[in-house]
C-alpha cells in the first residue's frame, strides 16, 4: 500500500511505529481531546506532548508498536494496537493490548480515546505490586498523578528550549 493512500489511522500509526511525533501530530486536530487509563483525559497541546513524550522516552530502546483493525470513515474511525517495550521505571516487559477509538473533524484527529486493561498492564509493568493493587481506584488516581508530572515536567523542559 502506497503511503499517500493510507487513511489517517494508518498514517499515525505508521509515524507512531517510526516513533515521529510530529508527523503523528500532524493528523491531530489542535482541539484535539485524548483519553486513556494512564493519563486520563488530555486536550490540545497537553495531548500533543504526551506523544512527543513518549516518542522520545522510547527512542533507541527496544519499543515496538503493531496496528491491526483498523476501521475508517471520514467521521470516525478505530483500530487495536499492540505495543511492546521495557518499562523504565521496572526493567520489566510490557505488552499492552489497547483499542483506539477515532472522531474526525476537518480531516484531522479530533477524539482519541484509547481502552486496555490497567490491571494487565500493571501486573506486566510493576510485577507483584501491580497484582496486588493494579485493580483499585487508588492504584489509578496515583498513576494518573505521576503521568501526569512526567507530562507537565517534560512540558517546561520543551518550553524552555524555545
Amino acid at each position: 500500500m502506497s503511503q499517500n493512500k493510507l487513511n489517517i489511522i494508518e498514517k499515525f500509526y505508521q509515524a507512531f511505529a517510526d516513533l515521529d511525533a510530529e508527523r503523528m501530530l500532524e493528523w491531530y486536530h489542535d482541539d484535539v481531546t485524548f483519553e486513556d487509563p494512564a493519563f486520563g483525559v488530555l486536550r490540545g497541546e497537553e495531548a500533543k506532548n504526551m506523544w512527543r513524550m513518549l516518542c522520545q522516552t522510547q527512542q533507541g530502546k527496544d519499543f515496538k508498536v503493531v496496528s491491526s483493525n483498523i476501521e475508517y470513515t471520514p467521521e470516525a474511525g478505530k483500530a487495536h494496537w499492540e505495543a511492546y517495550y521495557v518499562f523504565s521505571k521496572t526493567g520489566r516487559k510490557v505488552h499492552n493490548v489497547i483499542n483506539a477509538t477515532f472522531k474526525f473533524k476537518d480531516g484531522k484527529i479530533i477524539n482519541h480515546v484509547d481502552r486496555f486493561s490497567l490491571y494487565r498492564w500493571s501486573k506486566q509493568a510493576m510485577g507483584l505490586k501491580g497484582f496486588l493493587v493494579g485493580w483499585t481506584a487508588f492504584f489509578r488516581k496515583k498513576l494518573n498523578t505521576q503521568t501526569r508530572f512526567l507530562l507537565s515536567e517534560f512540558q517546561k523542559k520543551q518550553a524552555s528550549k524555545s
